[in-house]
C-alpha cells in the first residue's frame, strides 16, 4: 500500500493533460477534466525506482507488461511527453549510463549494437530506400517512399551539386544519398560508417546500380578523416552527430573541416534540442548506448571555430512526426515478423521507441535541424534559395 500510494503520488504531478491509472481494482484521475488516456498498472512502481529515472521505471514497466495503456500508445506518450522536464534522473547514480566514453572502440560498439540488429529487421518497417532519418513530405498525401526520396533530393539540391564534384557522406547508412546523387549529378561520392550491415548493404547497392566507378564506402570513424587526405567539394552528414557525444563537436567539425575544400558548402542534418541535456536515460539504456542530441546554439558556436559561415537553418520537428508514425504503422504491421526475431520485451521496447520519439517532436521537445554552411566565404552561389 506504501508503494502505491508513493507511486501514484510521484505520478500526480504529470497533471498537464488528465488521464486515468488503474491499479489493483481502484482507480486514481490525475489532473482536471475527463481523462484523455488510461493506463493500467498490474505490478507497482517503486518510488525510488521512479526517483531515480522516471524514464526507465516507466519504460522497463512497459517493456515487461507491468504498465498497460488503454488505446493508442502514442495517443498516450503525446499526453503526457511534454512533461518530460518534471521526470526525475539522479545523474550521479547513473553516471556510468548517462556519460559513456567517447573513445573510438567504444562509439564503435554503441553504433553497432543499434544499426547491426540486422538489415533484415530494418526492412521490416523502413521504406524500400532504407533510409532511417527524417523524411520530407512536400504534399499532404505523400507516401513514406516519397518523402525519402524528397528529403534526399532537397539535400542535394542544397549542396549546389555539379556533374565531377566529389562528396563525402559521414555517417552514410545504408547508401541512398550517395547512390541519387551519383545517378542524377554525375558525383564521385564516399560513405563511411562503423555499422557492417549498412556496410554490406552499400556495397550490395553500388553493385547492383553498376556505380562502382562513381561511389565508395568504408568502414571508418570520422576521426579518422584527416588521415584519409582526400578533400571533398561537398559533404554531408545525416543524423550521424548524435552519436558524436558532446566533448567531440568541435573534433567532428574539425574532421569536416579537414576534408573539405576551400568555398566547399557542408550540410549538417541533426536531431536538436533547444537547450543542452545529458540525454534520456531509457533511451541510452535500451536504444541508442552514448547517444547525445545536440543544442542547436552549441552546434552553431563550435562551426564558428572552424570558419563555418551558416546559409541557411531549417526546422523539420513535424516531418520527423510524421516520419515516425509511418515507422510505427509499419512495424505494427510486421509484429508477427518481429516476433519471429525477438522477445516480447523486445517489440514492446522498439514500438515505445517509435511512439515516444513521435511525440517528443510533436511537443518540441527534440527538433530536426539542417544547417547549410560554407568552409569560408563563397560568392559564388546564388543570392536566393536556390533549391
Amino acid at each position: 500500500m506504501i508503494v502505491e500510494q508513493g507511486m501514484i503520488s510521484f505520478l500526480k504531478k504529470f497533471d498537464e493533460h488528465p488521464f486515468l491509472i488503474k491499479c489493483k481494482g481502484k482507480e486514481y484521475k490525475v489532473g482536471e477534466g475527463d481523462p484523455v488516456f488510461t493506463i493500467k498498472i498490474n505490478k507497482e512502481i517503486p518510488l525510488k525506482a521512479l526517483m531515480t529515472s522516471t524514464s526507465i521505471a516507466l519504460g522497463e514497466a512497459y517493456m515487461d507488461g507491468d504498465l498497460e495503456v488503454e488505446g493508442d500508445l502514442y495517443h498516450a506518450l503525446d499526453n503526457f511527453l511534454g512533461q518530460m522536464g518534471k521526470f526525475s534522473t539522479d545523474q550521479k547514480a547513473l553516471k556510468k549510463l548517462i556519460f559513456t566514453p567517447s573513445s573510438k572502440k567504444n562509439q564503435k560498439k554503441e553504433v553497432r549494437s543499434h544499426y547491426d540488429i540486422g538489415n533484415d529487421f530494418y526492412r521490416l518497417w523502413l521504406d524500400d530506400t532504407l533510409s532511417y532519418s527524417c523524411g520530407y513530405f512536400m504534399h499532404e498525401d505523400d507516401t513514406l517512399y516519397q518523402a525519402q526520396v524528397n528529403k534526399v533530393d532537397y539535400i542535394l539540391k542544397k549542396l549546389y551539386l555539379k556533374e565531377g564534384m566529389t562528396l563525402l557522406d559521414i555517417g552514410c547508412g545504408w547508401g541512398f544519398l550517395l547512390i541519387e546523387a551519383a545517378k542524377k549529378y554525375k558525383v564521385h561520392g564516399t560513405g563511411i560508417t562503423l555499422s557492417e550491415e549498412q556496410y554490406r548493404e552499400c556495397q550490395r547497392r553500388i553493385e547492383e546500380e553498376k556505380l562502382q566507378d562513381y561511389v565508395t564506402v568504408k568502414l571508418m570513424d570520422y576521426r579518422d578523416l584527416p588521415q584519409y587526405g582526400e578533400k571533398f567539394d561537398r559533404v554531408v552528414s545525416v543524423g550521424m552527430v548524435e552519436h558524436v557525444g558532446r566533448d567531440n563537436y568541435k573534433l567532428f567539425l574539425d574532421c569536416v573541416n579537414e576534408s573539405l575544400k576551400p568555398g566547399g558548402l557542408f550540410l549538417l542534418h541533426f536531431i536538436s534540442a533547444l537547450k543542452e541535456h545529458p540525454g534520456d536515460a531509457w533511451i541510452k539504456k535500451y536504444i541508442f548506448p552514448g547517444g547525445t542530441v545536440p543544442s542547436l546554439r552549441e552546434m552553431m558556436a563550435a562551426m564558428a571555430e572552424d570558419n563555418f559561415h551558416t546559409m541557411d537553418v531549417e526546422n523539420l520537428r513535424l516531418h520527423y512526426n510524421r516520419t515516425l508514425r509511418c515507422w510505427r504503422k509499419n512495424y505494427l504491421e510486421h509484429l508477427d515478423e518481429v516476433r519471429e526475431m525477438f522477445d516480447e520485451r523486445f517489440v514492446r521496447m522498439w514500438d515505445l521507441y517509435l511512439a515516444a520519439c513521435a511525440a517528443t517532436f510533436h511537443n518540441g521537445i527534440i527538433d530536426l535541424h539542417q544547417i547549410l554552411m560554407t568552409k569560408g566565404i563563397n560568392n559564388d552561389l546564388p543570392m536566393t534559395r536556390w533549391y
